[in-house]
Parts: structure tokens; sequence; C-alpha cells
């Protein structure tokens, strides 16, 4: 979502009381007051001066008070504007980027192990919860295999090289002798084993359909049978994705008053919801580099009050494959978020390629 105007159309000295106000607000969580700004702003205002800046930031709708208290805080449409044309973001230290390499690469197993590694370490380092969501990891086969388990019905027994097992039962036509069935087991184990199934399965087809093999007419059936079932995702859809959620317990350390309790609610309601959130994650794709989503910007998040900060990586050639970011309150620490979450992504991106 866009700012509806750009920083520069605020003036010198309400800019500057509005930049440091967000940047008190978003180091304390506490709403501030006019007192705070005036140690902090460089330039020399009042208290009453910064008092009637502030109400006029507070008629722009880019601040509010929260309480009955002079102190304010800013909307999501300040805290956007602030995103957008303010905010410094600073350089990520060099501990934290070994932590996050070290995490990440140390891992050595497969690629979900990885990623939940990486959402981890993000998730500690922000104190936020981490996440991410991925297509479906396509291991490469160790062993294929076809049982028959019924009448004209066979399991097909698929052992990958990471240790996953997958089971899928097929129909068989009636009368289908055994030989048939280890038969098919030989020739598809032959070509899938070492390989992934979408890597194979075009090759393999391609062979069956211009009879360069010397299976029967009903061994290749259950091989073109077999295969066009083993390499449809369980769930029935042709981008299954996997979410991975770590650290939400992070979102219960700031809770003070009753109202944050009922918003942390609402966030794990939320979070629950995996279908809506991976569709908001998804949009991450489309863009380059970081993207910030902000409290009710998006139907998701319009109870909760929370903020997203995420960026995709990408495989060894070059598609974008995943997604990685931080959920959190809106009252983020964003300049620092952001090339956590930037780093880690590009680590992953490393590793893949």
């Amino acid at each position: 979502m866009d700012s509806v105007f750009p920083p520069t159309a605020l003036g010198e000295r309400p800019r500057e009381v509005f930049r440091h106000l967000v940047e008190a607000f978003l180091a304390s969580g506490e709403p501030v007051g006019s007192r705070t700004l005036s140690q902090r702003l460089p330039l020399s205002l009042s208290p009453a001066s910064i008092r009637n800046v502030m109400a006029d930031l507070e008629a722009m709708g880019l601040l509010y008070a929260p309480h009955t208290s002079a102190g304010r805080a800013p909307t999501e449409r300040g805290l956007r504007l602030f995103v957008d044309g303010m905010l410094e973001v600073g350089d990520l230290g060099t501990d934290e980027r070994r932590e996050i390499e070290a995490r990440v690469i140390a891992s050595g197993r497969g690629m979900e192990d990885t990623l939940t590694q990486a959402t981890q370490a993000l998730s500690g380092l922000s104190r936020c919860a981490g996440l991410v969501v991925t297509a479906k990891q396509d291991a490469s086969l160790k062993h294929v295999e076809f049982v028959a388990v019924a009448p004209g019905k066979a399991l097909v027994v698929m052992v990958f090289e990471d240790g996953q097992v997958e089971n899928r039962v097929i129909d068989t036509p009636p009368g289908l002798p055994v030989s048939a069935l280890w038969e098919a087991s030989n020739y598809l184990g032959a070509r899938l084993r070492g390989r992934t199934l979408d890597d194979a399965r075009a090759e393999v087809l391609t062979e069956l359909e211009s009879e360069r093999t010397a299976l029967d007419a009903l061994t290749a059936k259950i091989v073109a049978d077999g295969l066009a079932t083993i390499t449809q995702p369980s769930g029935g859809s042709a981008e299954e994705k996997t979410l991975i959620v770590r650290g939400t317990a992070n979102l219960l350390e700031s809770v003070e008053a009753r109202a944050d309790i009922e918003r942390v609610r609402h966030l794990f309601d939320d979070i629950e919801r995996k279908n809506d959130l991976i569709r908001l994650l998804e949009l991450v794709k489309a863009g380059d580099g970081v993207r910030i989503f902000i409290g009710s910007e998006n139907g998701l998040f319009s109870l909760s009050g929370s903020s997203i900060v995420a960026a995709p990586y990408a495989n060894a050639a070059g598609h974008i494959v995943g997604v990685i970011g931080v959920l959190g309150p809106t009252r983020l620490n964003y300049g620092r978020i952001i090339p956590l979450v930037d780093h880690t992504a590009k680590v992953i991106g490393r590793l893949l390629g």
C-alpha cells in the first residue's frame, strides 16, 4: 500500500517531530509525549510548540492518542509514511550475520530442516515469530515399488533420499499378474532412482508413448498411471505449499495490557488461517527485495494489528521459490528487522545455488 502523500509534503518542523516521535515509539512501544520529544529534537522547540505540531499531525491522520495521556503514537497510515520515506535501515552486525549463516548452513540436512533453522534464527534475533513459505520440496528418489493390496488396487511405495516415505494407491486392470507389478517396479526404479519426479516424468512418458520400451501394454499402463499419481501432490494442488512458523511464544513477551492480550489472541487466530497467510506471503514473490505489510492494510491482520517483513529467495536457476520473514506487532523495529530478513533470504539463496 502506497503512502497517501510523500514525506516531503510535510514541512521541516512537522517532519522532524513526526520522525523522532515514531523512532521513540518503535524503540519503547509506548506513546511519546512532548517533553520526551523536546529532549530528542535537534530543533529548539518548547513542549507547547511540539504539542501544537503533534495536534496538526493527528489531524492529518498520522498520529493518535492511545490513552488519556498527552502521549501520541503513529497510526498505521503514519507508520506507512515513516517506513516508505523516513526509515533509516541499519547495518546488520557481524555477530548476527554469523549466527544466521551458522544456523542455516550447519543444518546439513534436507531443505525443510534448513528453512526451519533459518526461521528459528530469525525468530530468535527479532524476538518475534519467524515464518517461511516454500513449495513442497521434491527430493530425489531412492526406491519405487508397486505392491498389490486388493483386487484392482496397488500401492505405490516411494522412498526418497532424504528419508521421506510416501504411499499412493492406484487402480489396476482386473486380473493383472503380480509379475506386471514387479516389471513396473523395476522399470520405474531404474529411471527414477537418484532423480526427482519432475526431472524424470517427461522423459519416461515420452519413452512410453514412442513405444521405445519392451513393456507389454498392461505393464506400460501401470507405469503411466503410477507416474501420473505419484507426480500429483497429495493435496491435489499443482502448487502445494509448506508453511513453517517458529517463535510464536515471542509474541507474548511484551504483553502488558488486556487489550494487548486480545490482540495477540487475534494474531494467533490469523496464524491458524494458514491458507490466508500463505496467499499473503505469495504476494512478496511479485516484488524485488523486502516487502512490508502493516496492520489492516491487509484484511488478514485487521483485528490483530500486526506487521510482516518478508523477502523472497531464489533457487540455483534464479527462480523465486519461497518467502521468509518476520511476524510481529506493528511497533516492530523495522530498521533492524529489514536487514535481518534480507540477509537470511540471501543466505538461503546462496545455499540453494
